[in-house]
C-alpha cells in the first residue's frame, strides 16, 4: 500500500535571482539589475513542486536551519501540497541560499550550502521509503552525506517494486565521479547536455546518450532550446522545446524532470514522457524562478496536443 507517488531526497534552499544584462565587477563597482526575486530554489525542491503540480503525491526529506530562509522554503513546499513532516530542522546551522545572476542568454550561480550536504541515508524513515512508489534525487554532487548510502536506498526501493531517478546537476569539483555503484539501481537518469558529456567522458550528446543508456535503464538528456533526447534500451526519442514568452530558465530542467517522471510512473511511452517533460520545462520559463509558471497536467496536455 503506497502513500506517496514520489519521495524526494534533496536540498532545502532559496534562490535570490538578480536579472539584467550586466556582470559584476570587483573593486566595489556597483551595477544596477532590472529585476529580482526571492523564490524556492534547489533542483530537488523545484522538481517536487512540479511533480505535485502535475498531481503526484509527494513527500520531501531535507535539512535546513531554524531561520528565515528555512521557514520560507518549508512554507513554499507545504503550500505546493508537499509533505514536509520528515524534513530535519537544525537550529545549529543556517539554511542554504543560491545567488542566481541571470543574463538574457545565460546564468551563473553562487551557492552557500547550509544544510544541503547534511542529509544522510539514516535520516530516511524505513516506512516512508516503503510507502513511496518512486525516489528522486537532485543535486547529487552537493549531497555529500547522502551519497555513501544512496545506492543501498535505491536498491531497497527497487526490491520493494519501486523505481528511482536522479539528476546530478553540476559538479562543483568537476570530477564527475561516484555514480558507478548507483547506476545499476537507477531507472531514470536526467542530466543536461554538459553534465551528460562530462559524466560519460564523451564529446557529443549523441555519444553520451548511447554510453549512458548502457549503464542505466533509461536516460533523458536536456538540451535547452534544442529540446531533449532520451533512450531506453533500443528505443530513442527526440522532442523540441516550446517557444514561450521567456523570462528565465531557472529550474526549467527540474520541471522537465517532473514531467518525465510523471510519464514514467503513468506507464507512458518514452516519446510521450519526453514530450511532457519538454512541455513542463518550456512552460516553466514564463516567470521568474523555477515554480511560479509550472503547469498543471491539464495545461501541459493541452500544449502537448497543440505541439502534436
Amino acid at each position: 500500500m503506497t502513500t506517496y507517488d514520489v519521495l524526494v531526497l534533496g536540498e532545502i534552499n532559496a534562490d535570490l535571482i538578480l536579472r539584467g544584462d550586466v556582470e559584476p565587477v570587483w573593486q566595489q563597482h556597483e551595477k544596477i539589475v532590472d529585476d529580482m526575486a526571492l523564490v524556492l530554489g534547489g533542483s530537488s525542491g523545484i522538481f517536487a513542486c512540479g511533480a505535485a503540480r502535475l498531481g503526484l503525491r509527494v513527500a520531501y526529506v531535507g535539512v535546513c536551519g531554524d531561520d528565515t530562509i528555512g521557514r520560507f522554503c518549508l512554507a513554499a513546499l507545504t503550500a505546493a501540497g508537499i509533505d514536509t513532516t520528515h524534513c530535519v530542522v537544525d537550529p545549529k546551522i543556517r539554511s542554504g541560499l543560491t545567488l542566481v545572476l541571470q543574463k538574457p542568454d545565460d546564468r551563473a550561480m553562487l551557492t552557500y550550502e547550509g544544510g544541503i550536504p547534511l542529509l544522510s541515508a539514516d535520516m530516511i524513515p524505513p516506512e516512508l521509503l516503503a510507502t513511496s512508489r518512486h525516489i528522486h534525487i537532485g543535486s547529487y554532487y552537493l549531497q555529500h552525506a547522502l551519497r555513501p548510502g544512496l545506492a543501498e536506498l535505491f536498491s531497497q526501493k527497487q526490491a520493494q517494486g519501486g523505481t528511482t531517478s536522479i539528476d546530478t546537476n553540476w559538479d562543483p569539483a568537476e570530477q564527475w565521479n561516484g555514480l558507478e555503484a548507483l547506476f545499476p539501481h537507477t531507472n531514470l537518469f536526467l542530466p543536461n547536455d554538459a553534465e551528460a558529456m562530462a559524466i560519460s567522458r564523451q564529446q557529443t550528446v549523441a555519444n553520451a546518450l548511447t554510453a549512458l543508456a548502457q549503464r542505466v535503464q533509461a536516460v533523458a538528456i536536456k538540451c535547452g532550446a534544442e529540446g531533449a533526447f532520451a533512450q531506453h534500451g533500443g528505443s530513442v526519442a527526440h522532442v523540441t522545446a516550446l517557444k514561450t514568452n521567456f523570462v528565465d530558465a531557472v529550474g526549467a530542467g527540474d520541471s522537465f524532470n517532473a514531467g518525465m517522471v510523471y510519464g514514467t510512473l503513468a506507464g507512458w511511452s518514452l516519446t510521450r514522457s519526453l514530450q511532457l517533460g519538454a512541455v513542463c520545462g518550456s512552460l516553466s520559463t514564463r516567470e521568474a524562478g523555477g515554480t511560479a509558471a509550472q503547469p498543471t497536467l491539464a495545461e501541459a496536455l493541452t500544449y502537448m496536443t497543440e505541439a502534436s
